[in-house]
């Protein structure tokens, strides 16, 4: 085991301890561990794994820290595996020698605007468990090609850019779990440019990841809108998603690269998780393939859920909700389906505060047609759900065909009716469907349909049928 004190690491905070620790990697025996104290350093540590051979690095339970004192990444882990996760694309050296570098119990902490966590490059079954990185631009970038990643219960707080940072990466069969991810400026989880496949977000706390002086932030951010990116089999499960509002902002953003190319980011599953307090607080742009379903979505100030320009969407059993615990001050919750095709909103209840406007200082305007907006959409099946207290309509649709509204209960329950309609069609359409419905009347009538929409509406009970 390498001890940096051995090679003369004074730990104290103050002594520049860089050549130390590089001399206690590239001279020792594999493991490297520090003991309690304060390590400074003031250039990236680089871990050649072809050099090295097997490596780990502990820091006493928690007790280690690193000062990074100059730009870049403290650590640089590098590998030379370039192929996939088939055992049978490993060469032979690198399997023995370079699998699973191991980085646990240990602090990083800024002290140079440009310093960075670890940035990790060719690696296979890179492993982060228990690592606390604080006031750094990013905390883990990944680049170029990985495969099997882990991060695991660790703590990514409080930093100028991204926490996990997967840029412009090759990355095949990761997980992120049990860990915390807030308070990172440039986005939680933020994945830019890369091929992605298997990646499993789970059972985390990613918080406060936002930037009210950006143009746009997010807690987990997936943008394949640069060419050659794709996203795609992942999962987005059991997390807790919340932020504070922020123009431009999202709690789950995944973006695709055209919605005429909208298999770029696709086949994800966004459930169970609790998602809230955001500008928008799911937005999906020309995805393909992805069901959101058994979460909680509440406090958005502009939409709860977005999507726009995609296709083979899933909405199922969600509650989308706004929080009456802070009285009237409350935001009004909406979901807006724009430019898809083949979305089907089931079991779900849309629940719509008191005022039916935001009440909360500094929220912005409301624009809305509908609790549920569908516009300029094809084959959108909506059964089963609850949609409450719209305003002015509970469900308005748009220039659309095929959509289908069944089996659903939609009425205005304040005692000061702001409901015009429960449904309204406007514009040019054919094959609409309204049927067995529970519809309120609203202050004009239940159903409103232009001419032109394409409407087919019966065996719904209305007030007063």
């Amino acid at each position: 085991m390498s001890n940096p004190r051995d090679f003369g690491a004074a730990g104290d905070g103050q002594t520049d301890d860089t050549e130390a620790i590089q001399h206690a990697i590239e001279q020792g025996d594999g493991p490297l561990y520090f003991p309690p104290g304060d390590y400074r350093i003031t250039r990236t540590i680089v871990v050649e794994l072809a050099r090295t051979g097997r490596f780990g690095m502990d820091g006493a339970l928690g007790t280690a820290k690193l000062l990074m004192a100059g730009p870049g990444p403290a650590f640089h882990l590098v590998g030379t595996h370039d192929k996939s996760a088939d055992p049978a694309g490993f060469a032979p050296a690198a399997w023995a020698g370079q699998r699973m570098p191991l980085v646990q119990n240990v602090e990083i902490e800024g002290r140079h605007p440009e310093a960075c966590g670890f940035l990790v490059e060719g690696t296979m079954q890179s492993t982060f468990a228990g690592v606390l990185l604080r006031q750094l631009r990013d905390g883990i970038r990944l680049h170029r090609r990985a495969r099997n990643v882990l991060v695991t219960h660790c703590h990514i707080y409080d930093n100028r850019g991204v926490g996990i940072f997967l840029d412009h990466v090759n990355l095949h069969q990761a997980i992120i779990t049990g860990s915390h991810v807030s308070y990172c400026r440039g986005g939680g989880i933020k994945i830019v440019g890369s091929e992605i496949r298997n990646l499993q977000i789970t059972g985390n706390d990613i918080e406060y990841n936002y930037d009210p002086q950006a143009a746009a932030s997010a807690d987990v951010w997936i943008d394949c809108s640069e060419e050659g990116s794709t996203v795609r089999e992942g999962t987005i499960v059991s997390n807790t998603v919340q932020a504070k509002y922020s123009p431009g902002g999202a709690n789950v953003r995944i973006i695709g690269q055209h919605p005429r190319v909208n298999h770029r980011a696709g086949l994800w599953t966004i459930s169970n998780n609790l998602i809230g307090s955001q500008e928008i607080n799911v937005h999906l742009a020309a995805c393909r393939g992805v069901t959101v379903s058994g979460n909680v979505i509440y406090s958005g100030h502009v939409r709860n859920l977005q999507l726009d320009g995609s296709r083979n969407i899933v909405l199922a059993a969600n509650c989308f909700d706004h929080n009456p615990d802070y009285g009237e001050q409350e935001l009004c919750t909406g979901v807006r389906l724009a430019d898809s095709h083949d979305v089907v909103l089931s079991g779900s209840l849309v629940h719509d505060c008191q005022a039916g406007r935001h009440t909360v200082a500094g929220a912005p305007e409301l624009v809305r047609e509908g609790l549920l907006e569908i516009v300029r959409c094809r084959r959108v099946a909506v059964s089963g759900c609850e949609v409450l207290d719209g305003a002015p309509h509970g469900i308005y649709v748009e220039e659309s065909d095929d959509v289908s509204i069944t089996g659903c209960t939609v009425l205005d329950s304040r005692l000061e009716k702001k409901s015009t309609a429960a449904i309204c069609f406007r514009g040019t359409g054919r094959g609409n469907l309204v049927a067995g419905n529970r519809l309120g009347a609203g202050a004009e009538s239940a159903v409103e349909a232009d001419a032109a929409a394409g409407v087919r509406v019966g065996e719904n009970w209305t007030d007063g049928s």
